[in-house]
């Protein structure tokens, strides 16, 4: 009786494989002028990266960079909905500003009756109310002490 053959069938190829997809990356990275760059910047690491060192080493670089981190991380927490209601919230209520700001030579303000008739108007206290709240909050916020952002975000506490 014969001897049984293993034999497994390979794949059809449905698309380049690695090596062939890599030549390709290679080569448009060479047309693009990626390489050339990379190569000069290789080349010249010392004086780069002395500019670099110089540039991050700097306090004023560290602080724009913990303050964009911050600003992401607050960005983060606002679902889309809600920033996009204060978006344009800010938007209108700023367009709003500017339809109302008075001339010049507007003549006097409003006097004691005016400011009576505004104690008594309803709605001008329900727009105000949340704007009270908030800074009120605000100003809560500015209270505390300052701590690491990154304390505060992540509730671990950081080493000084």
């Amino acid at each position: 009786m014969a001897e049984r053959i293993d034999y497994e069938v390979k794949p059809t190829p449905i698309g380049p494989d690695a090596h062939q997809e890599l030549e390709r990356l290679l080569q448009g990275l060479h047309e693009q002028g990626v390489l050339r760059f990379a190569n000069d910047l290789v080349r010249s690491q010392t004086e780069l990266a002395q500019v670099l060192v110089d540039g991050l080493g700097k306090e004023s670089t560290l602080n724009a960079i913990q303050n964009l981190s911050i600003l992401g991380m607050a960005l983060a927490r606002i679902p889309p909905e809600d920033f996009y209601k204060l978006v344009f919230g800010l938007k209108d209520a700023f367009v709003e500003l500017d339809r109302h700001t008075p001339p010049k030579d507007s003549g006097d303000a409003p006097g004691v009756t005016g400011a009576y008739k505004m104690l008594r108007d309803d709605k001008l206290w329900a727009s105000l109310t949340p704007i009270i709240e908030a800074i009120k909050v605000f100003a809560d916020r500015m209270g505390e002490p300052a701590d690491k952002p990154i304390t505060k975000w992540s509730g671990k506490p950081t080493e000084n």
